[in-house]
């Protein structure tokens, strides 16, 4: 045997996720069964389908080319659903801190613990379109009803992250502040707060950018800005207005996502 073939490493193969081959197997054709009687069970209609599909080619021909004769009302649709998505981050991220303080096992009471979490769970078990449409009937329709929805959407992200930041701290500073005697309040701020700030700016920045998009598919429950704006396009038949809506809304998300991404790369 050469030398060459003594030193050659062996060839390594991915161990499969299941180890058992016939446990594997059957997982497999068990899957492709369920999927096969899931898509034999649907109750779907195949003449609405076609008619749908006819429906769906007179659309994409009413939409081209896109319209941009009315840009002062989407200027005007955006700027709301960029004011919404501004107020709803600084009043979400407000309101964060202080949960996630109360969410973070290791420097909050058992009680306040509990429920701290409660709250945080809560706002995040609703789809933000679900709080739309409770605050649109609570406090009528509009932008108030939308930066309401995505302040509690904000505070389900926001603060479920940040205490998992708060339990991951160097518990060293905040013993070293108890012991030369600070109190709670002050030990929070100067110990806990300083080792959490850049997840908190990077958390702020992500947000804002995901209210943004957020703030498109509210509106069209009638939580105000562009989606507002691009759901009264479709009920008008507006179709190349409503492309146009949606080539600005991609492109604006386009651009906020690089410049979220350059920005949080260079605070981290």
């Amino acid at each position: 045997m050469s030398a060459t073939s003594d030193t050659r490493p062996d060839s390594w193969r991915k161990p499969p996720f299941i180890a058992n081959p016939l446990l594997r197997y059957a997982l497999y054709l068990g899957a492709l069964v369920y999927i096969v009687f899931t898509l034999a069970t649907l109750p779907i209609d195949w003449d609405r389908v076609s008619d749908g599909l006819s429906r769906a080619q007179r659309i994409f021909s009413g939409a081209f080319p896109p319209s941009f004769d009315r840009a002062g009302l989407l200027f005007d649709g955006f700027m709301e659903s960029l004011k919404i998505a501004i107020i709803a981050t600084m009043g979400g991220i407000i309101l964060s801190v202080p949960l996630a303080f109360m969410a973070a096992g290791n420097i909050a009471p058992k009680p306040i613990y509990l429920l701290g979490r409660a709250i945080v769970i809560i706002a995040r078990s609703f789809h933000p379109v679900i709080v739309a449409i409770i605050f649109v009937k609570a406090v009528g329709f509009g932008p108030f009803a939308g930066a309401l929805t995505l302040v509690v959407y904000s505070v389900g992200f926001v603060a479920k992250l940040l205490a998992e930041r708060i339990e991951e701290i160097d518990f060293g500073q905040v013993e070293a502040m108890r012991s030369a005697g600070a109190g709670f309040l002050t030990t929070q701020v100067y110990a806990v707060l300083p080792q959490v700030m850049p997840r908190l700016v990077g958390l702020g920045i992500y947000q804002l950018d995901s209210n943004l998009r957020a703030s498109a598919v509210v509106g069209i429950v009638g939580a105000g800005g562009i989606g507002a704006t691009l759901a009264n396009a479709f009920g008008r038949y507006d179709y190349d207005f409503a492309l146009a809506i949606t080539m600005v809304i991609v492109g604006v998300i386009l651009v906020s996502e690089a410049v979220s991404g350059v920005i949080r790369k260079r605070i981290t």
